[in-house]
C-alpha cells in the first residue's frame, strides 16, 4: 500500500515538474517574441527622436516647425497607429518596400490627426507648412529605420541567426514543399526541424525526419525548442488537429496553417461569418479587365519615356556591339507571350556567330530535371563587350521596344522559347497559367533569385502568385527591387 502511494506521489511530482518546465518554456518564448516586438518599437522611437532633432536643426535655418508638444503627440500617434496596424509583430516575410510604404501611410495619418487637432484648438497660422515638414521628415526617418532593420534581420536570418525552430504537422507532399521552401530560403525566419505525422506518406521528397505523431507534440517541442508549428495537410482527423492547436496555445507556440485550395488564395482574401462558420472569399483581378488595361497603358508610357531618356546610351551600346561582333545589332529570338502568341524578343547581341559544331554541343546538353534554360548554353561565344552587357543586364534594354509594341510588359513572367514551353507545359504543374498575362522584362520570380538555370516549377509558382496578387504597387515594388539588384550587380533577367 505504501509503495503504491509513493508511486502516486512520484507521478504527481513528475507531472508538476513537467507542467512547470512547459510553463517556463512558454514564458521564455513569450519573452523572445516580446523582445522582437520591442526592437521594432525602439527603432521607430529612435527615428522619431531623429525627426525631432532634424526639425530643430531646420528651424535654425528658418524653416518653421511644429512645437515640441505637438511633435510629442505626433510621435505617440505614430507608435499607436503602427501598433494597431501590426507593424511591430513578428513576420515570416521581411519586405523593406512594404515597410517603407506602411511608414509613409502611418506618419501621414498621424500628421493629419495632429493637423485636425491644431485647427480644432485654434492654432496659429502656417499649419500646412509645419505639418508638411513634420510628416516629410518623419516619413523618411521612420521608413529608413524600418528598411535598415529589415535588411539587417534578413542578413542575420540568411546567416542562420534569428531563426525559429519550426515543426511541420503533416509529412505529405504539401508538408515536404513547406519544408523545402523554408530550408532553401532562411530569410523567412523559420528553421524546420522535422514532421509530426502518425501515418506519413512514403516518398523520397522529404528532407527532414518524422519525429513522431500528434501525441508527441509536447516532448518534441521541449526537446527541440520549437517556437512555431505549421499545420500542412495530413490524414489526421479534424478533432485531432484542433486538440493539437489548443495544445500549442498552452505551450506558447505560434501556429500557422496551409489552407485547403491554397492554390486559389491571394492577398485579397476576405473572411465573413455565417454564425460561427467562417467563409473565405477570394477577389480576383482579371487579366482581361480594366486594371490590366491601365497596367498596359502605364507600361507603354514608361517605355516611351525611358527610350527617349536613354537614347544616347542605346546609341553608344549599339556602336559597341557593331564594333565587337558586327551586324546585326539586335538578337531576335522567338518567345511565347500572352495567350500562347509567338513574338520576337529583342536583345543586344552579345555573342559572336556560332560555328557549325556549336549546335551539336548544345544538343548534347539536356537540361537536368525541373531546371530552366538560361545563362551561357554550349560554347561560350560572348565578346568582351557582351560579357559587360550581360553582367549589367544592359543587353535587355531593347525589350523596351517590345513593350512599346504591346508584345511585353515591364513586369510579368519571363517569356520562354516555344520548344521549352511545350516541354514545360507537359511536365510542370500550372506552367501554362503564366501565359494569362503578357511576358515581362523582369518579374516576381526574377527579383527573388529564380533566374538562369533554376527550378522551373518554382518559377511557375512565383509567376502565378504575381498574377493572382497583381497590383500597380506590386509592379512598382518589382521595378524598384530590379533596380536595386542591377545596381548591386545581380542579374534580374535571363
Amino acid at each position: 500500500m505504501a509503495t503504491s502511494e509513493h508511486a502516486a506521489v512520484n507521478a504527481i511530482a513528475i507531472e508538476q515538474a513537467e507542467a512547470f518546465r512547459t510553463a517556463e518554456a512558454a514564458a521564455a518564448r513569450a519573452r523572445a517574441a516580446e523582445m522582437s516586438r520591442l526592437s521594432r518599437v525602439l527603432v521607430d522611437m529612435a527615428m522619431l527622436a531623429l525627426t525631432f532633432l532634424l526639425l530643430q536643426i531646420g528651424s535654425l535655418g528658418g524653416v518653421t516647425r511644429t512645437t515640441d508638444g505637438w511633435i510629442a503627440v505626433f510621435a505617440a500617434l505614430t507608435l499607436a497607429i503602427s501598433m494597431h496596424r501590426g507593424a511591430y509583430n513578428w513576420r515570416v516575410g521581411l519586405q523593406a518596400t512594404d515597410d517603407c510604404l506602411a511608414a509613409i501611410v502611418t506618419t501621414a495619418l498621424a500628421a493629419m490627426v495632429v493637423l485636425s487637432l491644431r485647427v480644432l484648438f485654434g492654432a496659429e497660422t502656417g499649419l500646412a507648412q509645419q505639418t508638411f515638414w513634420l510628416w516629410a521628415v518623419a516619413a523618411v526617418c521612420v521608413a529608413g529605420g524600418r528598411a535598415a532593420l529589415d535588411v539587417a534581420q534578413g542578413r542575420a536570418r540568411r546567416q542562420g541567426d534569428l531563426l525559429k525552430p519550426t515543426l511541420i504537422v503533416g509529412a505529405g507532399d504539401v508538408g515536404a514543399l513547406v519544408a523545402r521552401r523554408l530550408l532553401d530560403r532562411p530569410e523567412f525566419g523559420l528553421r524546420p526541424i522535422g514532421f509530426l505525422d502518425k501515418d506519413p506518406i512514403d516518398g523520397g521528397a522529404r528532407r527532414l525526419p518524422v519525429l513522431g505523431a500528434s501525441w508527441d507534440l509536447g516532448s518534441v517541442v521541449q526537446e527541440h525548442g520549437v517556437e512555431h508549428v505549421i499545420i500542412a495537410f495530413s490524414r489526421a482527423p479534424a478533432e485531432v488537429l484542433l486538440r493539437l492547436v489548443r495544445r500549442c496555445e498552452q505551450l506558447g507556440v505560434e501556429v500557422s496553417f496551409v489552407p485547403r485550395l491554397y492554390e486559389e488564395m491571394n492577398r485579397r482574401l476576405t473572411v465573413e461569418h455565417v454564425g460561427g462558420l467562417p467563409l473565405l472569399s477570394v477577389r480576383r483581378v482579371s487579366p482581361t479587365g480594366w486594371q490590366f488595361t491601365v497596367k498596359h497603358a502605364f507600361d507603354r508610357v514608361v517605355a516611351a519615356l525611358l527610350l527617349a531618356l536613354i537614347a544616347p546610351i542605346l546609341g553608344a551600346v549599339a556602336l559597341l556591339v557593331y564594333l565587337s561582333v558586327g551586324p546585326p545589332i539586335f538578337f531576335r529570338q522567338p518567345r511565347i507571350g500572352r495567350d500562347g502568341r509567338v513574338f520576337e524578343m529583342l536583345k543586344f547581341r552579345t555573342m559572336r556567330d556560332a560555328q557549325p559544331t556549336d549546335d551539336l554541343v548544345v544538343a548534347l546538353m539536356p537540361l537536368p530535371p525541373d531546371t530552366a534554360p538560361g545563362g551561357v548554353e554550349g560554347v561560350d561565344r560572348r565578346s568582351r563587350v557582351g560579357r559587360i552587357l550581360r553582367g549589367t543586364s544592359i543587353d535587355e534594354l531593347p525589350q523596351l521596344l517590345n513593350v512599346l509594341r504591346g508584345e511585353m510588359s515591364l513586369v510579368g513572367p519571363r517569356p520562354e522559347r516555344p520548344e521549352f514551353v511545350q516541354l514545360f507545359e507537359e511536365q510542370v504543374h500550372a506552367y501554362g497559367d503564366r501565359h494569362r498575362v503578357k511576358a515581362g522584362i523582369t518579374g516576381w520570380a526574377q527579383v527573388h533569385g529564380l533566374r538562369g538555370k533554376t527550378s522551373i516549377s518554382d518559377r511557375a509558382e512565383w509567376d502565378n502568385y504575381y498574377i493572382a496578387n497583381w497590383s500597380l504597387w506590386l509592379d512598382l515594388k518589382i521595378l524598384l527591387l530590379t533596380l536595386i539588384a542591377v545596381v548591386s550587380g545581380a542579374r534580374t533577367v535571363d
